[in-house]
């Protein structure tokens, strides 16, 4: 008899495999998207396995099968959002990569439940070095893997000068809308502000 609970019945004439035991995928997708809908909820301080457990619909040791704590479980979903990273505009124009940027990374951050986690974890994030590091590679390092292809392919078409400061051109694409997302929280971006800010970050950046 199979010892995992998360498996289906190993079919007559089978054996399970030997060894650990096999993690079923939609099993732990559930477990992932309770996740964020509890974080949503209830807070990262507040939210509990057994909470994420019963929103998920699943037993306690499903989830301990896969994380062995609510903190390591966080800071995997977290570390996962820098390895998805966000799709390289190639429109041909600086100030049209720089908007296409801008409009996929405003959908993200409007989204309900983004901008209920990403306050709360940065608050945790103060007090926990694991969590701060795990949120530092999510929200920067993703977010730099495709500024820094932008400013390379403006370099390339002579669009920005090869000897630009790539930090100082990176806080410039990446800083406006986590500021009015995170910090600001703002209401909805009034009409035509992020082809205003493409156009003002491409002019920044050429006078680099």
């Amino acid at each position: 008899m199979t010892t995992n609970a998360d498996a289906p019945q190993a079919k007559r004439g089978r054996r399970a495999p030997a060894g650990a035991a096999v993690l079923r995928e939609d099993v732990t997708e559930a477990i992932r998207a309770a996740v964020f809908e509890e974080l949503a909820a209830v807070g990262y301080a507040r939210m509990s396995i057994e909470g994420i457990a019963r929103r998920a619909g699943v037993g306690k040791t499903a989830v301990y099968r896969r994380w062995r704590s609510k903190l390591h479980l966080v800071l995997d979903l977290v570390s996962a959002i820098a390895v998805q990273g966000l799709p390289a505009p190639d429109t041909g124009s600086l100030e049209g990569d720089l908007r296409l940027l801008y409009e996929v990374t405003s959908r993200a951050l409007r989204h309900p439940v983004a901008g209920q986690i990403i306050p709360d974890l940065q608050a945790e994030a103060a007090r926990n070095p694991d969590i701060a590091e795990a949120m530092q590679k999510a929200l920067r390092e993703g977010q730099d893997s495709v500024a820094s292809g932008i400013v390379s392919a403006a370099v390339a078409r002579g669009e920005i000068g090869a000897a630009i400061d790539m930090d100082l051109a990176l806080d410039l694409i990446s800083g406006p809308l986590y500021w009015r997302a995170v910090v600001v929280r703002g209401p909805k971006l009034p009409k035509g502000y992020l082809a205003g800010l493409a156009r003002a970050t491409a002019g920044a950046l050429r006078a680099l």
